[in-house]
């Protein structure tokens, strides 16, 4: 959609003291800030990311105006309010309040809901909650204001795995889930079997990860694993060392190349990586195979 807004241009349209902020830390999918804000009536504009706020002190009246409708509540300490992406909303309250802006990635949202569901999801929808008090919100949004405070040892990754579970249970409570397929499909199409063969036999010299073969085909990790097992009847892994192994018996085989570009050629990281995964694969070391085959 056009016309979203960052979170970084939000102040332009609800401003207020700024008291915390995770912008330079480094965190993918997640951004989170804190605001002390004094009463106003303002109009959020349509935001490119999901919108949690938490409340951390003070309490007041708030009105809000989603999708047409206006509802009204009390808000203060334990409580949530959540606002989908891409969804322009007005607010009204009039004591001062201090709040913790949470924003989730809607590419990060859909992914994790393609992983929760097994198939293809191309939009997820919040629904219009003013105010709910839910531990399981509150308490993340919590753990994860702590993190941008004290920034510890592997943030970005402690941050990216409990905004993974705040998903699903967001999922679980709060969402609506558009997907591109009816049916799930058990394994890939012919089609996309020869698309990914073919890949990984032209990049098997180059690192492979599920990530990126699973990007290939337009899938999410955990649904592109799940499915390449099915056809190819072991995980991505597993078949792109048996590839691996293959090609090098190959080039053991029919080559005078040294054993250490054999290995460079094949994808290990080096000459000592293909002899243990060649012997435990076959039984002997790359030299010994490549006597025999003489």
């Amino acid at each position: 959609m056009n016309g979203l807004i960052p979170f970084e241009e939000l102040p332009d349209w609800v401003p207020g003291r700024l008291l915390l902020a995770s912008d330079t830390l480094g965190w993918r999918h997640v951004q989170l800030r804190a605001y002390h804000y004094e009463g106003q009536e303002v109009i959020v504009p349509a935001m490119r990311d999901f919108l949690l706020v938490g409340y951390s002190a003070g309490t007041t009246p708030m009105r809000r105006r989603f999708d047409g409708r206006w509802t009204n509540d009390t808000l203060g300490p334990g409580a949530a309010s959540l606002l989908t992406r891409a969804q322009r909303a007005n607010w009204s309250w009039h004591a001062p309040i201090d709040v913790t802006h949470l924003y989730l990635d809607g590419k990060f949202v859909a992914e994790v809901a393609s992983e929760v569901m097994d198939c293809c999801v191309n939009e997820v929808a919040l629904a219009d909650v003013l105010r709910t008090e839910d531990p399981v919100v509150t308490h993340a949004m919590a753990a994860i204001a702590a993190e941008a405070r004290e920034r510890g040892m592997g943030g970005a990754l402690y941050v990216e795995s409990l905004a993974r579970a705040l998903v699903v249970h967001l999922l679980r409570r709060y969402a609506s889930v558009q997907s591109r397929d009816t049916v799930v499909p058990g394994a890939l199409g012919p089609r996309q079997q020869r698309v990914i063969a073919d890949y990984v036999e032209t990049h098997l010299a180059e690192a492979l990860d599920l990530k990126g073969m699973a990007a290939v085909l337009g899938l999410p990790p955990c649904l592109f694993a799940r499915q390449f097992r099915k056809s190819f009847g072991r995980p991505p892994y597993a078949w792109v060392m048996a590839r691996r192994i293959e090609r090098a018996r190959e080039m053991l085989a029919r080559s005078a190349l040294p054993i250490k570009a054999v290995a460079a050629e094949c994808g290990f990281s080096d000459q000592a990586h293909l002899t243990r995964v060649f012997a435990a694969t076959t039984g002997e070391t790359p030299a010994a195979f490549r006597r025999r085959a003489e």
